[in-house]
């Protein structure tokens, strides 16, 4: 899995399977350095669904920190 770019940080959304459905968190660095990370935002169907809430997350926090 490769990182997002996205107004300088490297953005990630995250996927862990959870019986049959996906959990979902993202991450934000710089660097490779971590600024911050999710904790788990909700569970989703589908491994795509709980990828993009990860990656919509990283770009809100981005959004309100930068």
């Amino acid at each position: 899995m490769e990182p997002e770019r996205y107004k300088g940080y490297e953005i990630w959304g995250h996927v862990i399977a959870q019986d049959e459905r996906f959990a979902a968190s993202g991450t934000v660095t710089r660097n490779n350095e971590l600024i911050q990370g999710s904790g788990i935002l909700a569970f989703f169907a589908t491994e795509e669904e709980a990828r993009a809430a990860g990656i919509e997350w990283a770009r809100a926090w981005v959004d309100c920190h930068r």
